[in-house]
């Protein structure tokens, strides 16, 4: 289930934040360099915003928080992801997560990315296949 605008309408910056939706999580992440003739971004993460969802609704293997949660990712592994997964992030939307923001532990937030990624290349793997 592809929750993501269609990027590829986008010309993102270098610096610009982006935000890649998927089920209850949304990954922001800062544009460090887009690869137009491949249509792929290198982004580094940011934050990882988890929105409550019932426990029917979720899966992997991770628990669902029942409350939102915000994982801190700056200290993290870049990510080099198909264009067409992400949208400009707004201000309006970016600027109260990031005062919300409190330093948590690394690998706990590192958990949260790994699981969030797999979850978005299990259901996007078709704009995988060619771009990288």
């Amino acid at each position: 289930m592809k929750q993501a605008s269609i990027g590829s309408n986008h010309n993102f910056q270098p610096c610009q934040i982006v935000c890649l939706e998927h089920e209850n999580g949304r990954l922001y992440a800062e544009v460090v360099q887009v690869v137009t003739s491949r249509q792929v971004c290198w982004v580094r993460p940011l934050m990882l915003a988890l929105l409550p969802v019932e426990a029917s609704l979720g899966t992997g293997n991770l628990p669902m928080p029942q409350e939102s949660a915000i994982y801190d990712l700056r200290m993290g592994s870049d990510l080099l992801w198909p264009i067409s997964l992400f949208r400009p992030a707004l201000d309006t939307e970016v600027i109260p997560l990031l005062t919300m923001l409190d330093t948590c532990d690394s690998q706990t937030a590192q958990t949260q990315l790994n699981w969030f990624v797999r979850q978005v290349w299990q259901a996007n793997q078709s704009d995988f296949q060619s771009k990288i």
